[in-house]
């Protein structure tokens, strides 16, 4: 079975265990307008007149009998009522126990409303009335996974967060342009566009911040967003149904393919192998977000080297009897009994008892445990390692009390990819779950393999391009706005970053088959050369490999000929929610690798064979937790789901082929031009275009039709007047630098 990793955002769904109306099943675009209402200008409160009055006369505690779970009504007023709850403007992250505490208290009197207009009007009380950290976070959850609002889309988490997306000083611009925007004559300061580069642009503190473009990408760091809140890893399978996705074995391959995927990227970037680290040694990569939370307080950085034991981690910090605090040691325990339980071959539960490892259930009990989800056989004792771990790597400094917390960078999903230890932490649990396959997986054997009478006898791919385009968002939820404007929705400001796109490409399958038969068609892409151009052996080699597509086809007897557009690589699940629009382009990156000018070698692998039906899939609305999501009974990753040790068998094989190509690089301007002119058109139009726009931003800013000196001039972007709409600057002249080419749950 495969879990659909690219179009995890359009094609995953919600399931519940709430019993709700027939009718509310039923799109409405009237509620996805109120929907949509529910997240303007997250960091302010409310504006609307109607809004406004249920934040004030509504009392859910009043109204028990129209939650499903009155007990749900009771939990959360007690945190509200004895002044528990955080407060509006506090930092908050679910990596926090008393934060994840009130989210899951709030997201389950969310849930267990009993219609949708009770749900709307606890949504619309809670909108004014709590964080706005919480409030966000787990109203999402609960829209996700009510069944009456599956069908509705979310606003991208980058436009209605743009703090946890963009570098501080694209939103202290945008803060800018609103001020100057307020001011009376500055009503030309509406609707701009601030021209965005990455951290990598002017903070060149280690190499891999050359790949900022990836680690940074607003449509990555999204995608792990919404997937944590598809699968949190605080939510019990049992009481909102997600025991039918295998969620261990789904924790498992999520993570294994953003590694395989960031180390596609590396190698394009002349990088090697992600670095593994030791917690007694100094930390290497320091890493500095730039980025800034609403309330002014600065991310927290991570200088190089970082010494991680707890004598030198909690220097001079007043602490007390803070776990987090401990985190060093927390960590080091969880290690141990995660170690030891792999290599017994058995997990205990609460009661005591033994749990086999090697079988069949093996490698999603595992997942589960490590994970330190409520699924897990008993998640007290193999703890929460994946909260203490952030919080170790973030270096963030220990809080007093819960209403002060410091999250790192590390401490949201919105931002964790970002770091550099991301990819190091996961290597490191990823590592975990190979030493399990090695001692219980037996190695494929041909006859596992081979799909009888079927043969691939030729694969041909079109040239494959990358190139960096602007990807346009608003983010004008970053400024504040007067109650007027709120309402009449009149100051806009959006964000242009160049992001890694390609250019549309074909790809054909030739198979011979003897019988009509319906087949599942995997295609993978891996590296075939380390960064060294040496080449990789299959058995070193088998864990790097992405799954590129999947899906059901049916053979004729004879000769077939698959032709696959990349367009239709997204068609995975049918189109019934909007998240496929709203993060199709955005999922683009997850798809192709960067290149090089000259082109970077890469190896796709197709897999034909005998298709198998999920067993586990439940009919009815395709919703998380129903196994809807998955294309075939297979293991994930399947034939690549175990170590290799034939490795010349995935080559003999006759239901297999490798395809050796390379991935290119251009400037998307290249596609239009010839090299030539290219060349020396630009270097006149860069010049002419400097010289004309300067002119004329001087000439405004000065009220003279005299050259001046610049007031407003800010490294590697255009002058103040070109930020607005439809400047044609050469790209080059503000990325001078760029280069391209290259369970109770709070045991924690």
């Amino acid at each position: 079975m495969r879990f659909l990793l690219v179009a995890a955002l359009a094609g995953l769904c919600a399931v519940s265990a709430v019993s709700v109306e027939n009718d509310t099943y039923k799109y409405s675009q009237e509620k996805q307008k109120e929907i949509f209402r529910l997240f303007k200008y997250i960091n302010q409160p409310s504006f609307y007149p109607d809004f406004i009055e249920v934040a004030q006369s509504y009392n859910f505690y009043d109204f028990k009998a129209d939650y499903i779970k009155p007990e749900v009504v009771e939990e959360f007023y007690r945190f509200y009522y004895y002044g528990k709850i955080l407060q509006r403007g506090e930092i908050f992250s679910v990596f926090y126990k008393e934060h994840l505490r009130q989210a899951i208290a709030l997201f389950k009197l969310f849930y267990y409303a009993n219609t949708w207009e009770t749900f709307y009007k606890t949504a619309v009380w809670a909108r004014n009335n709590v964080n706005e950290g919480m409030y966000l976070y787990s109203l999402s959850v609960a829209l996700i996974h009510r069944p009456d609002t599956y069908y509705y889309a979310l606003p991208p988490i980058y436009e209605v967060y743009p703090y946890y997306f963009y570098n501080s000083e694209v939103i202290q611009e945008a803060q800018y342009y609103k001020q100057m925007y307020s001011s009376q004559s500055g009503a030309h300061y509406n609707g701009r566009t601030i021209y965005a580069n990455y951290s990598g642009y002017y903070l060149n503190l280690y190499p891999e911040q050359s790949m900022a473009y990836f680690t940074e990408d607003v449509g990555v760091n999204s995608f792990y967003y919404y997937y944590n809140l598809y699968y949190p890893y605080w939510m019990s399978g049992e009481e909102f149904n997600l025991k039918y996705d295998n969620r261990g074995e789904l924790f498992y391959y999520m993570y294994q393919q953003i590694l395989a995927r960031y180390y596609l990227e590396r190698l394009s970037n002349g990088f090697g192998e992600i670095d593994y680290f030791n917690w007694e040694v100094p930390f290497e990569n320091g890493y500095y977000p730039t980025m800034c939370y609403p309330n002014g307080l600065q991310f927290p950085a991570r200088p190089s080297y970082s010494r991680l034991y707890e004598y030198f981690y909690n220097y001079g910090q007043h602490y007390g009897y803070n776990k987090y605090a401990y985190s060093y040691t927390f960590v080091k325990d969880y290690e141990r009994r995660i170690r030891d339980a792999i290599d017994s071959g058995y997990v205990f539960t609460r009661s005591g008892q033994k749990v086999d490892l090697f079988s069949r259930d093996g490698i999603n009990i595992l997942g589960n445990l490590i994970e330190g989800n409520p699924d897990s056989p008993y998640y007290k004792y193999y703890g929460a390692y994946q909260v203490f771990a952030r919080h170790l790597l973030g270096y963030s400094f220990q809080p007093l009390t819960y209403h002060k917390t410091y999250p790192s960078a590390l401490e949201h999903f919105e931002t964790s990819m970002r770091d550099p230890a991301f990819y190091q932490l996961y290597k490191k649990l990823i590592n975990y779950f190979y030493r399990f396959k090695s001692q219980y997986y037996k190695y494929y054997t041909e006859q596992d393999l081979v799909f009888e009478g079927v043969e691939v006898k030729n694969v041909e791919f079109d040239r494959l391009v990358t190139y960096f385009d602007y990807y346009y968002s608003d983010i004008s939820s970053a400024v504040y706005v007067t109650p007027e404007e709120f309402v009449q929705d009149s100051f806009k400001v959006q964000v242009a970053q160049p992001r890694l796109n390609y250019k549309p490409f074909t790809y054909k399958i030739y198979v011979d088959s003897s019988i009509d038969t319906e087949a599942v068609v995997k295609v993978f892409l891996g590296p075939k050369y380390d960064e060294y151009g040496r080449y990789i052996n299959l058995t070193e080699n088998w864990m790097n490999f992405v799954q590129f597509d999947h899906f059901v086809y049916k053979l004729k007897s004879g000769q077939n000929v698959i032709t696959r557009n990349s367009r239709e690589i997204y068609n995975y699940m049918h189109d019934r929610t909007s998240y496929y629009q709203l993060y199709q382009k955005a999922m683009g990156v997850f798809d192709e690798k960067q290149g090089t000018y000259g082109g970077f070698p890469y190896q796709f692998y197709v897999y034909v064979t005998k298709y198998v039906p999920y067993k586990a899939q439940k009919d009815g609305v395709p919703m998380v937790g129903m196994g809807s999501q998955y294309v075939d009974g297979y293991p994930m990753g399947y034939p690549f789901d175990r170590p290799v040790y034939y490795g010349y068998m995935y080559y003999a094989i006759p239901n297999g082929y490798f395809y050796e190509t390379k991935i290119f690089h251009r400037d998307s301007d290249v596609f239009n031009y010839s090299q030539q002119d290219y060349y020396y058109g630009k270097r006149y139009n860069f010049a002419n275009q400097r010289y004309q726009s300067k002119k004329h931003d001087y000439k405004y800013l000065s009220g003279s039709k005299d050259y001046v000196r610049p007031q407003y001039e800010t490294q590697g972007r255009y002058p103040e007047q070109y930020y607005a709409q439809g400047s044609n600057y050469a790209q080059e002249q503000y990325y001078p630098s760029r280069s391209y080419e290259r369970q109770d749950y709070y045991h924690y």
